[in-house]
């Protein structure tokens, strides 16, 4: 603090001095703390900056700048989609050989895929007709990593482990880590956002969570089921005051949280909520435009599609465009990819939702040059097995026509900035029940997903309780394979 600008509790601050506070610089106290106390030297020598989301520098050049995370929310089934196994189809009603692992309800025999596999590209990636708009626009694009393993067979602390590199802790999401360590380019939207339409998914707003980060690095979520942007982002237009009135309203407020905070500890709660009414001030201008995907050109339109999926991806292409960090699209919140039963059905209509999507969205970010810069992840918590889910109270209806889930073996795949494409890296076995060659741990993806924005993963780090915590614990490796 300047003590030759310290507040005078008669004659107040002036407006200047006023704004000088409190729309950048209460907000970071507890981070210009850290860095006075060289929490972070790695990431904040040198920053002064009293926001702490302006731009940062990250351990070495970055492949990427942002990232998108198309979450396949239930677990798909990477048999029926990236990941063919003509074993199955050839061995169908018979017992897996050697009896199948424990999952987490009974399986049965060997139950073959209904969906055709084809060859796409130069690099010949075979994957389902279920995506094969996205294949055959984009098969040397993408990295395809066919032996992902997790945990536990569980949605719950899967999903966590997936967006937050822990299964039970609570901790700081993927994108928290990111928007911590590198800012954002635009300060007038959020700096993480996650889209899930039509409500929350298993665990909430966990999977978004800052943790034990400050609560300014927690994402921002959208209910991308809605249309109109009054409705997609609530209340950010007052029709009752201008923005003259409410400037001054909020002036007032951020004065009295100001006496407020100098009296006492390091509030993160109140210094987030101190940056969140500059922010969703600043929004009001510019989230009626990014949200507002009628200004997009019809051609455009139609390359996307119908339904909220599509609306979801154009959206998420506007907010890179923007300069937004991290976006986070939410696929199968109320009919999720958990088919436990008719599974050729809910996949084919999953599928069917977003495939064209996703081709649009990776032809459209190549064509505004944001691809080589747009990290893309898709996939979901885990897999399915290649054995049929016998009948379950509550859990199917009776058809044993679907797959229970999978965390020894599935696929996900990266595409965009710093990924070498064309290649469908590692194996599960020749069922597709366990990654069996060349494994990776969802520890691997993460460190190697930081590795291509910038970080070494080792040294993101947060002290907190006593101990210097990371996105990836004490596991992970930078998976080099993968890297263009």
């Amino acid at each position: 603090m300047n003590p030759s600008s310290s507040y005078n509790p008669r004659g107040g601050w002036s407006r200047r001095e006023l704004l000088q506070r409190t729309g950048f610089g209460l907000g970071s106290l507890a981070l210009t703390g850290m860095m006075q106390s060289g929490l972070m030297p790695e990431l904040l020598a040198g920053d002064s900056s009293p926001n702490p989301l302006l731009p940062k520098q990250s351990h070495f050049p970055a492949k990427a700048k942002h990232l998108i995370h198309i979450f396949a929310n239930g677990g798909p089934s990477h048999v029926d989609t990236w990941d063919p196994k003509p074993a199955i189809e050839k061995h169908a009603g018979h017992e897996l050989p050697g009896g199948a692992p424990r999952t987490e309800r009974p399986t049965g025999n060997l139950y073959p895929s209904t969906f055709k596999f084809q060859k796409y590209g130069e690099s010949g990636i075979e994957a389902s007709e279920l995506f094969e708009k996205t294949a055959s626009a984009h098969a040397d694009k993408l990295c395809v990593i066919r032996s992902m393993h997790a945990d536990v067979p569980n949605h719950e602390p899967s999903l966590l482990l997936m967006n937050c590199g822990e299964a039970r802790q609570v901790r700081p999401s993927v994108g928290s880590w990111l928007t911590y360590g590198l800012g954002t380019e635009n300060q007038n939207l959020p700096a993480f956002i996650s889209m899930c339409p039509g409500g929350y998914p298993i665990q909430e707003s966990q999977n978004w969570q800052a943790g034990f980060l400050p609560g300014i690095y927690q994402g921002t979520y959208i209910d991308s089921k809605h249309e109109s942007v009054d409705k997609l982002v609530e209340y950010v237009v007052n029709r009752k005051m201008s923005r003259t009135a409410q400037r001054r309203e909020l002036d007032l407020i951020q004065k009295m949280n100001a006496e407020h905070i100098q009296s006492r500890a390091v509030d993160p709660m109140l210094e987030a909520r101190i940056q969140s009414m500059e922010l969703a001030y600043r929004m009001q201008e510019e989230a009626m435009d990014v949200f507002d995907i009628s200004r997009e050109p019809q051609h455009i339109l139609d390359m996307y599609g119908p339904g909220v999926q599509a609306r979801q991806m154009l959206v998420a292409r506007r907010l890179i465009q923007r300069g937004v960090r991290v976006v986070q699209l939410w696929h199968g919140q109320g009919q999720p990819w958990d088919n436990h039963d008719r599974i050729a059905e809910g996949h084919k209509k999953l599928a069917g939702e977003c495939d064209q999507a996703i081709a649009a969205l990776l032809t459209d970010l190549q064509q505004h040059g944001l691809l080589d810069e747009t990290l893309i992840l898709w996939g979901g918590e885990f897999g399915r097995t290649p054995t049929v889910e016998m009948p379950q109270k509550g859990a199917n209806d009776g058809t044993i026509s679907g797959r229970d889930h999978n965390h020894y073996g599935f696929t996900v795949w990266l595409a965009g900035g710093g990924v070498k494409g064309g290649q469908a890296y590692g194996a599960t076995d020749e069922f597709g029940f366990k990654a069996q060659e060349n494994r990776v741990h969802v520890h691997d993806l993460h460190a190697t997903m930081l590795h291509l924005m910038g970080f070494d993963h080792t040294k993101l780090t947060y002290r907190w309780a006593g101990r210097d915590f990371r996105l990836t614990d004490v596991h992970g490796r930078v998976i080099s394979d993968w890297i263009a």
